[in-house]
């Protein structure tokens, strides 16, 4: 188990107009899995004692597994918690591709967790673009106009997209809605939150993890335009990463 003296807090950025971004550097994805779920779960707290119900937006990609499944065990009121997806495929349902599926895997089917509380991204739909209309109606009503998201957690690719926010899509200049289609990436169409309801939540929490992210990540810390995570804008947000994303930037010896 990693010590206390095995995480450095760093500051990233500056980023242009709203300073810098906070980050934590643990010894490893294993350190990160766990002081993530330890902080979903205050953030859950919290949350549910100041109004009653925690709002919880949910990445794909594998990085997040390890905390949820830390997380589905912690003391936390799960009667007043609600998931929504920060995105997903256009897959075959249930099947390996689907966010979804893994969400349940990791976290969804261990805990007691209403399921009228699971907010789905509709992607079987034919008509896709009505499909994302409707999704954010969803959200309207569990999160008011416009919705309010306690947590948001994000992933981070190696080519610096988030969510399915990707270099090149048109979703990327969406500014009027929270919820967009994308084009095919990696085989796949996807829907996904936009940057509006990104940087409107509460707080942001990345999970960064493995060798293979520390380029996107220093992008990210330099503010980088061309790497469309660096345009997650806001204030309150916090990258939890291991020594490994981390090889790109300057971090003090443990």
């Amino acid at each position: 188990m990693a010590s206390a003296e095995a995480v450095t807090s760093l500051l990233l950025g500056p980023r242009a107009g709203i300073g810098p971004l906070a980050a934590e550097v643990h010894a490893d994805a294993e350190a990160v899995a766990r002081r993530a779920a330890a902080l979903m779960a205050d953030v859950a707290r919290g949350a549910i004692a100041a109004r009653g119900q925690f709002l919880l937006a949910l990445s794909g990609g594998a990085t997040p597994w390890p905390a949820l499944r830390l997380f589905a065990d912690a003391d936390v009121d799960w009667s007043r918690v609600h998931v929504a997806q920060v995105d997903e495929r256009v897959a075959a349902e249930d099947g390996p591709d689907r966010n979804l599926t893994r969400l349940r895997t990791a976290l969804l089917s261990r805990v007691a967790l209403p399921a009228a509380h699971v907010h789905a991204m509709p992607v079987d739909d034919a008509d896709l673009a009505a499909a994302a209309a409707r999704y954010e109606e969803e959200l309207v009503l569990l999160a008011g106009a416009p919705p309010l998201l306690d947590l948001v957690q994000l992933g981070l690719g190696t080519d610096g997209h988030t969510a399915s926010l990707v270099p090149g899509d048109a979703a990327l200049l969406v500014a009027q809605r929270d919820v967009a289609i994308t084009g095919a990436y990696n085989g796949h169409r996807r829907m996904t939150l936009t940057f509006p309801i990104l940087n409107r939540s509460r707080r942001i929490l990345w999970i960064v993890t493995g060798g293979n992210k520390a380029d996107a990540l220093r992008r990210l810390a330099a503010g980088d335009a061309t790497a469309p995570a660096s345009h997650v804008r806001r204030l309150d947000a916090i990258v939890l990463t291991d020594r490994a994303a981390a090889a790109g930037l300057t971090v003090p010896a443990p």
